[in-house]
């Protein structure tokens, strides 16, 4: 019998060999593949005069300016950028980026330059995954790697929402020229939206604490990412919460509405079990497919965080359409500022929602030690301001 076994298992791995030798695939394989009928081309914000004004020049307050413009049909490859001035005087959440496809008069990609990138609100922070990353620099380089295709041109441009002249943007675009598209490539989009939550009004019952947090059986409620309509399939997501609690955000459970249901087909555990994650993390954490980048360092889960998931191996597909949410705490309970990017490819650029205004998305102030010592002293009036209150009583 260990014969025979032993003699399956030679013959198993003589049939894996084979079939490897016969077709190879994964990455490096196709790194080592010599392609046919294809050119690398670029457009940067290189000096012309060969000199070393090597950018845009002034972006003014108000001004959309499309810095890269391509004809024909590729496959953009690599986008870089840096910007100056930095957050502390130019907001990135109010420079928005946008891509064009095929000569539409709308765009497929549109989001905040910082948000898109991986950079929350008006922060920069180091941030590594496989299609995109900020930094070194604290954040100051924004890098994309996602495949965006295109057949009848592109167009890149980028709004100055701020009230501030950008004294300078660099930028790099590298694509690749052909003469047809690999059979199946899809149109890259990505979606921003913002929402500051309402909790329930019974109040914030998150773990039962002030009073029972009820079920949700249809995500009615629930904050949403991505709404599509189309055919295609959902790589990625950067969510970004502002929690204004000590208390944990992430009992929020994802819920996947594919082609018009309405029950959701991909029902979630938890916001950290969505992004792989486990028992209320709060420590920085990078690997390709997920991670935190930014956590909150005050008291509980107060303040700030950014996850981040791409559906590299395992992407969501959909033949008509997708709605992708997640509840703010468990039954939709707590008052959060919510945020993200969705990314995903379609059979055809197609037009996104309506994108949220500068006034929707304005950065909500940090809550802080000031005002829980004021929750404090209101808590002292309603117990009757006993000297020796304690706290848990």
């Amino acid at each position: 019998m260990k014969k025979l076994l032993l003699g399956l298992g030679c013959l198993a791995m003589l049939a894996s060999t084979t079939s490897w030798a016969q077709d190879p695939s994964g990455d490096l394989m196709e790194l080592a593949t010599i392609k046919q009928g294809v050119k690398s081309k670029r457009i940067s914000s290189s000096d012309p005069t060969g000199g070393n004004g090597d950018n845009t020049g002034v972006i003014k307050a108000g001004e959309t300016r499309t810095f890269a413009e391509i004809e024909g049909t590729g496959i953009i490859t690599h986008i870089w950028f840096t910007i100056a001035p930095g957050p502390s005087v130019l907001s990135r959440n109010d420079l928005i980026f946008r891509i064009y496809w095929d000569g539409n008069d709308y765009p497929s990609v549109e989001a905040p330059i910082g948000p898109f990138f991986g950079q929350g609100w008006n922060e920069q922070y180091n941030y590594a995954s496989l299609p995109l990353a900020a930094g070194p620099g604290g954040g100051t380089g924004l890098v994309s790697y996602f495949a965006m295709p295109f057949e009848k041109g592109a167009r890149l441009e980028i709004e100055n929402q701020t009230d501030r002249n950008m004294d300078c943007l660099y930028f790099y675009v590298d694509y690749v020229e052909m003469d047809k598209l690999p059979e199946g490539a899809g149109r890259f989009h990505a979606w921003y939206n913002h929402e500051l939550t309402e909790a329930n009004p019974e109040g914030e019952t998150e773990w039962g604490l002030v009073g029972d947090p009820g079920a949700n059986k249809d995500g009615a409620n629930n904050y949403v990412f991505a709404d599509i309509k189309g055919k295609g399939h959902f790589v990625g997501i950067n969510y970004y919460v502002h929690c204004p609690s000590p208390m944990w955000y992430g009992e929020g459970d994802d819920m996947w509405f594919i082609d018009g249901e309405t029950k959701a087909s991909l029902l979630g555990t938890g916001t950290e079990d969505f992004f792989n994650t486990s028992w209320c993390p709060k420590e920085p954490f990078l690997h390709p497919y997920y991670g935190y980048p930014r956590v909150n360092n005050d008291i509980g889960w107060l303040g700030r965080t950014h996850v981040y998931r791409f559906f590299i191996a395992d992407p969501v597909y959909f033949d008509k359409s997708l709605k992708a949410t997640i509840e703010h705490g468990h039954n939709n309970n707590m008052t959060l500022d919510l945020a993200s990017v969705a990314y995903w490819y379609q059979d055809e650029a197609t037009a996104l929602p309506e994108a949220p205004t500068k006034e929707e998305r304005a950065l909500k102030p940090m809550i802080g030690a000031n005002e829980i010592h004021k929750w404090r002293h209101e808590w002292r009036k309603s117990k009757g301001n006993d000297p020796q209150l304690w706290g848990n009583e």
